[in-house]
């Protein structure tokens, strides 16, 4: 299961329609939430999502629309008892701020705290760059290694099936069969997490490639000077990350409250977005990361 749940959509100020920011992103057995803003507890009952399905908690920077929610969030995993470790990265220059929002939950869960202070892996798949903002902020991209996809015509044909097929795939051949000769190479996805700051090599460089880009569009291109003034995206600039990296989806997020009417955002991105499909998130929105490319035989 690999499906991003869009938990707040809004920037500074949550609106009617919007709350503040929060995304869960269903990864295999992981469950990575970014940037947990005010109300994302809640948000996540409506949404219908468990907090007990949170292994990582991954802070881009520590203004509050990013980060208040945390303490909720991690209140509710003692309540619930989550018994699992959970990790939670974070710039290595907040943590006084992230030490007092988590000395507010209570005792009980397994929290590891991974403050980070350059680029570089994090944990296995997961790495981070820097972005341009007004304090110290980075975006996540995680990536699967590329792999095969295994096809059961010819595993039926090679006589192999069962235990046998976890046996070929671990020492790559199995009674003079080779995993090549029964699968086709598997492109690894990709998935990246671009939120607070201006156009930068850091964003550049987190979007290229991957399958499912999530970036922030606080402002409209007619209201670039403003982007600028505040180290933000305009919708367009988004659109053109997407363009250059060769993305998959982008999905736009992290809108201000002075675009009630976020269309007008969504074609500005779509101009300038090559060949991406462009979603503009709403609260509670649920996205599938497109399915994984399978090369020709």
């Amino acid at each position: 299961m690999r499906e991003l749940v869009v938990l707040g959509t809004a920037s500074q100020v949550p609106t009617r329609t919007r709350n503040h920011n929060g995304y869960l992103l269903r990864w295999d057995g992981e469950g990575l939430l970014f940037d947990p803003g005010e109300g994302t507890q809640r948000q996540m009952i409506h949404a219908g999502v468990s907090a007990s399905r949170v292994t990582r908690i991954c802070l881009t920077h520590v203004h509050g629309d990013h980060c208040f929610g945390l303490p909720g969030v991690l209140s509710r995993m003692v309540l619930d008892g989550v018994a699992h470790p959970v990790y939670l990265h974070y710039p290595a220059s907040g943590a006084d701020v992230v030490q007092a929002l988590v000395s507010v939950a209570p005792p009980g869960l397994d929290l590891r705290m991974l403050p980070h202070g350059g680029r570089g892996e994090i944990a296995p798949g997961l790495e981070v760059l820097p972005l341009r903002h007004r304090v110290e902020t980075y975006g996540y991209r995680l990536i699967e290694p590329d792999g095969r996809t295994l096809l059961p015509e010819r595993l039926a044909a090679a006589g192999i099936g069962g235990p046998d097929i976890s046996q070929l795939q671990r020492e790559g051949i199995l009674r003079g069969v080779r995993l090549e000769d029964v699968s086709v190479p598997r492109t690894g996805q990709g998935f990246a997490f671009v939120m607070d700051t201006a156009p930068c090599t850091g964003a550049e460089e987190l979007a290229d490639g991957v399958d499912l880009l999530v970036a922030e569009s606080t402002f409209s291109d007619d209201d670039a000077d403003l982007a600028a003034q505040y180290a933000h995206l305009t919708a367009g600039q988004a659109g053109a990350l997407a363009a250059s990296g060769g993305v998959g989806t982008l999905v736009l997020t992290h809108f201000s409250s002075r675009y009630p009417d976020v269309t007008r955002l969504a074609e500005q991105a779509r101009a300038r977005a090559g060949g991406a499909a462009v979603v503009a998130a709403n609260d509670l929105d649920w996205i599938a990361l497109p399915k994984r490319e399978r090369a020709s035989s």
